[in-house]
C-alpha cells in the first residue's frame, strides 16, 4: 500500500487581542498514539517558541503570530516548519525565530540533524562546505565568519532536498532573513543514514 500524505488541519490559539497562532495537527493517522505523540511535540514546539519570545518581556507584547509551512508530506516523513513574530512596545523592530520538526509517520519518531547521517560520517564537515560554497556562490553577507555548523543545526526536508538554515542574527544581517541553503540528497547520498528519512526520499 502507498504512503499517502498525513491529513492536517490548521488550529488556531489566540492569546490576546493581536496575538494568535496558527499551527497544523494532524488526523486520521492509523496509529492514534503516534498520532498523538506528533501532535504532542507540535503543541510543545509552539509553546516554546511562545516562551522564547515573551520569557523576559510578557507585559510589553503589541503583537504576536505565529504561523506554519508543511515542507514534506510524503513518503511517511512529514517535515514542518513553526515561525513565530512578535513585536514588543518601544521595540525598534519585530523579532522573528523559526523552528522545524521532523517525523516518521509510521513510528512517530523526531529527527535531529545526526540522525539523518550514518555515525561516524563527518557530517558537520560535510554539510558546512557545502554551505560556504553557496555563501561565496550567492554572496551572502556576513556578520562573523562561518566555520561550521552545529551538530544539532535547524534543518527541514524539502522532496529530494535537505535545507540547513540559521535564525535571525546567527550568521547574517536581520535584513536578510533567514539563510536558508538547500541541499540535494543526492550530494549526499553516501553519508545518508540508511534507515532515516533522507534514505527515503533518495528512494526512486
Amino acid at each position: 500500500m502507498p504512503d499517502f500524505p498525513v491529513q492536517i488541519v490548521t488550529r488556531v490559539i489566540r492569546l490576546g487581542p493581536n496575538q494568535t497562532i496558527y499551527y497544523p495537527q494532524i488526523f486520521h493517522l492509523k496509529n492514534p498514539v503516534v498520532q498523538y505523540l506528533i501532535n504532542q511535540a507540535i503543541a510543545w514546539e509552539i509553546q516554546s517558541l511562545i516562551q522564547k519570545q515573551t520569557a523576559e518581556r510578557p507585559d510589553s507584547v503589541v503583537e504576536m503570530l505565529g504561523t506554519y509551512e508543511i515542507k514534506n508530506n510524503q513518503r511517511n516523513i512529514l517535515s514542518l516548519t513553526l515561525a513565530n513574530y512578535t513585536y514588543h512596545e518601544q521595540a525598534a523592530h519585530g523579532m522573528t525565530y523559526l523552528s522545524s520538526l521532523t517525523f516518521d509517520l509510521a513510528t512517530g519518531q523526531k529527527y535531529t540533524l545526526n540522525q539523518l547521517f550514518k555515525t561516524g560520517s563527518h557530517y558537520i564537515a560535510r554539510l558546512s562546505t557545502q554551505i560556504l560554497k553557496q555563501i561565496s556562490e550567492r554572496n551572502i553577507p556576513l556578520i562573523t565568519d562561518f566555520v561550521k555548523i552545529r551538530p544539532d543545526q535547524d534543518f527541514y526536508i524539502a522532496d529530494k532536498t535537505l535545507v540547513i538554515y540559521f535564525q535571525l542574527y546567527e550568521i547574517t544581517p536581520y535584513v536578510y532573513g533567514f539563510p536558508m541553503f538547500p541541499i540535494s540528497v543526492y550530494e549526499l547520498e553516501d553519508v545518508i543514514n540508511d534507515n532515516g528519512p533522507l534514505a527515503k526520499m533518495l528512494a526512486n
